[in-house]
């Protein structure tokens, strides 16, 4: 049965009707009902709900006599940012205000395109401006707010600094706007077709208004069939890649900036304490430092949701199309000012659970009968409260050791586990770390070897311990390879190490076990005299063929026989050529790109390596890889055993132990020592009405319901998507609770758990203004590199540009007040949502360039899947700070600027950081004291643009730009390489990629010309 409405193309998590190997859920395997309407036919053309004959479109409606309307104040970004920033809000942002951009006769009135050659046509003539080419770089609107020109007969108001407005409507896209040039602003005038700018608020509760009444799911007047019209900036060939007569600029200062959004809640929320007692609140952004404190619901550090409040029903879901995802970092660093997790310990007894959903007890456990009994928050099941753990009620109800018990008053704390929780009913082993040193031509001569053992000869006494311990529990051992393993008996007996050699690596066996996993500190001398061999033993090599499925299986098997869990640190040159199982070709085709098949490129060559990930997690190893490749290595199939294990994967091109030994040490040091469990296994509980359905991350999944990690540290996050079961409950909420079990680097066998509380709400404007853009981004993102491994990239483009314009064309259709059509509104709490999209789209794994190599998408593709909110946020919007603005004499940061070509200066000296580089940006006018005290050379001319580390001069700048580069590097999963970027250099394009705002280099629009192609796309849903 066909419906007419709007269909939209599905959101990642499902399937897509008539499409070529779309598996459900794009991975995952129990099919869910989907978030929008899927019973028509597939079709390739838009549909008009228009008939010949129809009358035109409803009016739009009068603005309500209580909207307000406020001038424009140029927003704050960069060095301008104001000390006087209105104060925003506290707690959860309020949705009950807008701001608009465009005007009155800027709508076309006429009936929506009645034709797909229409819509066509519009797109033909849409000529999209380009930031940084073709223009000078400050070729945009003189400053200072145009003047408003008031809609609906309204008075108009001059306010210099309105607080934060809720909804910002910006950009024209009539296509009368988009044929010609879009007017500019001068003297604060609007010309006849610049767009003018108002601001309105919606009262709360105030009704959608007379032109927009409540709709039923997707009930839009056209239909959409999958997804039609092209992201502009794709590759040659699409629709959008049109030329034209060039564009006048409108001021940037005039669209949402994330600066702003950053900004304005640190004015509000930073320094704070942030308590978690309330159900539903929203958090401080990622960016904003303030002090969490656990008062029954898990820390913003170990959970951010997408929204934090649910829609009650399926249809309201389907509705709204706002992912439902939790982004779990179980296992996140805590401040010191914070306190860390307490652990229970229920002795033999061990932890209580509900008897019917087996959730462990927490916060959200309701005790009756006098504390005989208590009803799971999860499931409603009444359970008996076992004898031991038996306390009267107070007059509330509440047990009397209520804050004395951890599981009962907080969100996040640990359960000492049973053998019952064990492998084989028996207490485990401490884990192991295997050091596998690849010793062929290439990494000898690069100086790989020398410069691994060297650092291991110290690093080895930092190795993780239980707190209480004087010293680690964790053994070593160590192998060194080319097309042969060896392995070394290290044993503390031993005056010398000794060599076991295996050299039939078809069928690996472990020459060794007594021997080969030894305590470092018993067997220190041995250990030592080893690490000054190998770089000796291997010095005059010729042997430049590698092995490397024959490694981890060698290294896994040593771990079997040991019984216990462990983690090899593999240091690999490149392609494994041997011959031996797993073997690779170099398919390095850039011919595939943008084809049906480029998809192949980001999987492994064969099944080799997914049966060896798969066996890895069975015996809980865990993979970290080094990489220092000269040349393509294929790191879809190298990679993908890392990744599916909870390891890390590290890259370092063209490895130079001058330039590069500081990035490479600094990573291993911290992959060595920071806070890691193993043999993990992960499951998420929820409340009745919804359920986990599909999970993305450094994971393993035998089952639908079971996430398994040969091993998980702090810097891995999960990202669970949830559906819809029933209609949830507005009374209890939506309930999550994340249950770890795993093994301490001590040998100990724990439960960890997160427990969080959500709203659930019928009202559409609960749902948007309970959204996390940042969070949206990390759930988007790794739902979009999940699906380039199933379907082509104009699709996977497709689907987020078309489902970023359905979240937005719902909002406005059901939430925000009446306007006319060229006015694009967007939700407070989404407002940068745009700038984000586009960079998702303009990034290495979507953008679909053959100047981009094959290994560096596959390489970001697989470290974005398993990142946290605040990486992913850092990642698709760098930080850029004007490091000639540093106050020498505070202890802060310089104010942060837009990612765009237009807040360079060439008197300037601008840092940006992106989660992977630091660069530093040098205009080639930049102030001589400023170099000199950076650098200690008389002038720019005199910069090495080689060096990766900055000279210790002994100057304010330099002790101070050391400071920065430190300060943004804390916590970071990955060393961020710093590079120096002189204006007019070659360099200067690595640097003017990250510029997300502006054009892409490789393809992709500037953020301007999204904010238009997104609003042509909401435009066509509401007509």
């Amino acid at each position: 049965m066909s419906h007419p409405g709007y269909v939209t193309a599905p959101p990642y998590s499902q399937a897509q009707p008539g499409m070529v190997s779309f598996p459900t859920g794009f991975g995952t395997s129990a099919p869910a009902a989907p978030y929008g309407h899927y019973s028509s036919p597939q079709s390739a053309v838009l549909k008009s709900s228009v008939t010949a004959g129809s009358p035109p479109p409803p009016t739009i409606g009068s603005l309500s006599p209580s909207t307000n309307q406020y001038s424009h104040s140029n927003i704050q970004n960069g060095p301008s940012i104001s000390r006087n920033q209105p104060q925003s809000f506290q707690g959860a942002p309020l949705l009950n205000s807008a701001a608009a951009y465009g005007s009155p006769s800027m709508y076309s009135s006429s009936a929506p395109p009645s034709s797909t050659q229409e819509v066509t046509n519009q797109l033909s003539n849409m000529q999209l401006s380009t930031c940084g080419s073709g223009a000078a770089p400050n070729s945009h609107m003189p400053p200072g707010p145009p003047l408003l020109t008031s809609h609906q007969g309204l008075p108009t108001q001059h306010i210099p600094h309105p607080s934060a407005t809720a909804v910002s409507q910006i950009l024209p896209a009539a296509a009368g706007a988009l044929n010609g040039t879009l007017g500019t602003l001068q003297e604060g005038i609007p010309t006849s077709n610049a767009p003018n700018l108002s601001f309105h608020q919606q009262l709360p509760g105030q009704p959608a208004g007379p032109s927009y009444p409540p709709q039923p799911a997707n009930s839009y007047g056209s239909q959409l069939a999958g997804s039609q019209l092209s992201y502009p900036g794709a590759p040659p060939g699409s629709v959008s890649h049109l030329t034209g007569p060039p564009q006048k600029k409108l001021d940037p200062d005039s669209i949402p900036s994330p600066i702003q959004v950053i900004e304005t809640d640190k004015t509000s929320r930073a320094g704070q304490v942030y308590t978690t007692h309330l159900r539903g609140q929203v958090p401080p952004l990622v960016t904003t430092d303030c002090v969490i404190q656990d008062q029954g619901n898990a820390s913003p550090r170990y959970i951010r949701c997408t929204t934090y409040c649910f829609p009650s029903s399926t249809d309201m879901a389907k509705q709204a199309q706002i992912p439902l995802a939790a982004i779990i970092k179980p296992f996140a660093v805590i401040p010191s000012n914070e306190t860390p997790l307490h652990v229970v310990n229920h002795g033999e007894a061990g932890p209580i659970r509900c008897n019917r959903c087996k959730a462990y007890m927490c916060p959200f456990m309701q005790f009756i009968d006098g504390g005989r009994r208590y009803q799971c928050g999860f499931c409603s099941c009444v359970n008996d409260v076992p004898p031991f753990y038996f306390q009267h009620l107070d007059h509330v109800g509440r047990r009397l050791d209520h804050y004395q018990r951890p599981e009962l008053s907080l969100g996040s704390y640990e359960f000492v586990a049973t053998l019952d929780y064990c492998r084989k009913n028996k207490p485990p082993n401490p884990p192991a770390y295997i050091f596998m040193i690849d010793v062929s031509y290439s990494n000898i001569k690069s100086g790989v070897v020398r410069l691994v053992c060297e650092e291991l000869k110290t690093l080895l006494d930092r190795l993780p311990r239980e707190e209480q311990e004087v010293v680690s529990a964790i053994r070593v051992g160590f192998v060194t390879y080319n097309k042969i393993l060896h392995f070394y008996n290290v044993k503390s007996s031993l005056a010398q190490p000794q060599m076991m050699v295996v050299s039939d690596v078809s069928e690996v066996f472990l020459p060794l076990l007594d021997g080969f996993l030894v305590n470092f500190h018993e067997s220190r001398s041995v250990i030592n005299n080893l690490l000054e061999q190998i770089p000796e033993m291997f010095a005059e090599t010729t042997e430049s063929e590698t092995v490397f499925a024959p490694l981890i299986q060698a290294g896994m098997e040593a771990l079997k026989a040991a019984e216990c869990a462990g983690k090899l640190f593999i240091f690999h040159s490149s392609q494994p050529t041997a011959e031996a199982p797993g073997k690779l070709k170099n398919r390095d085709d850039r011919k595939l790109v943008n084809t049906d098949k480029e998809k192949t490129l980001f999987l492994p060559q064969n099944n080799v390596y997914e049966n060896l990930a798969k066996e890895c997690v069975a015996n809980a190893c865990c993979v970290d890889l080094f990489l220092f490749p000269n040349q393509y290595v294929d790191i879809a199939s190298m990679g993908s055993v890392s990744l599916a294990t909870g390891g890390t994967l590290y890259k370092y091109n063209n490895f130079q132990v001058h330039y590069d030994a500081q990035h490479f040490l600094r990573d291993l040091r911290r992959d060595i020592e920071k806070r890691i469990g193993f043999d993990a296994i992960m499951r998420i509980r929820t409340s009745t009405g919804f359920r986990a359905t599909d999970f993305m991350g450094a994971i393993y999944m035998n089952n639908t319901t079971d996430v398994e990690l040969a091993a998980i540290d702090c810097d891995k996050a999960i990202t669970v998507e949830f559906k819809h079961d029933d209609k949830l409950s507005e009374d209890t909420g939506a309930l999550i609770q994340c249950a770890l079990l795993y093994t301490t680097v001590g040998g100990q066998r724990r439960l960890l758990l997160h427990n969080i509380g959500l709203n659930c709400s019928s009202q559409l404007v609960d749902l948007y203004k309970s959204c996390e853009t940042d969070a949206l981004i990390n759930f988007f993102a790794k739902s979009a590199y999940k699906a380039v491994l199933n379907q082509p990239l104009k699709t996977v483009r497709d689907v987020l540009v078309n489902q970023s314009a359905h979240i937005l064309a719902c909002y406005r259709k059901n939430c925000a007040s009446p306007s006319v059509l060229s006015q694009l509104i967007l939700p407070d709490s989404m407002k940068v949502l745009p700038v984000y999209i586009n960079s998702l789209l303009k990034s290495h794994v979507l953008v679909g360039s053959t100047e981009i190599s094959i290994d560096e998408r596959t390489y970001q593709r697989q470290i974005i899947m398993s990142m946290g909110v605040a990486d992913t946020q850092l990642f698709f919007y760098p930080q850029l700070l004007p490091i000639h603005s540093l106050d020498l004499k505070s202890d802060t940061l310089p104010p942060t600027v837009r990612c765009s070509e237009d807040r360079l200066s060439e008197e300037g000296v601008f840092l940006l950081a992106s989660g992977l580089n630091m660069l530093l940006w040098l205009g080639i006018s930049s102030p001589p004291e400023l170099i000199q005290g950076i650098f200690n050379v008389p002038s720019f001319t005199h910069i090495n643009p080689d060096a990766t580390i900055l000279p210790e001069v002994d100057s304010l700048y330099s002790k101070k730009l050391r400071w920065v580069l430190e300060f943004i590097q804390k916590d970071r999963p990955y060393t961020m390489k710093l590079l120096l970027v002189k204006q007019r250099d070659k360099a200067e394009l690595t640097f003017r990629q990250l510029l997300v705002e502006d054009k892409g280099l490789y393809g992709g629009v500037s953020y301007m010309d999204f904010l238009c192609c997104i609003h042509k796309e909401i435009r066509q849903l509401l007509t």
